[in-house]
């Protein structure tokens, strides 16, 4: 199934290759895309327990979807994802 979640945080490539590189580690998940302009990412998963794997794997390196809290911690995180994402061009 085609899935979609606004994230938090979402603010260049090196967020967003984190991100791809992250999600794709998941089993089930396929055509992970990120749009840093809209702040979406999109992916296809094979069940609803496989989405709510892939939003907590978000918030856990620092992207909560919008409806979740955005902590200071949260902020930090995706500090670190993307500078992660950056060094590993």
């Amino acid at each position: 199934m085609q899935n979609s979640i606004i994230v938090q945080n979402l603010k260049c490539g090196g967020c967003a290759k984190t991100i791809t590189s992250k999600i794709s580690d998941i089993p089930n998940i396929n055509d992970v895309k990120v749009d840093v302009e809209t702040s979406a990412i999109s992916f296809i998963s094979d069940s609803s327990e496989t989405t709510l794997k892939v939003i907590e794997k978000l918030k856990s390196i620092g992207y909560p979807s919008v409806d979740d809290e955005n902590t200071f911690a949260s902020k930090a995180k995706s500090f670190v994802s993307c500078a992660t994402g950056k060094m590993s061009s």
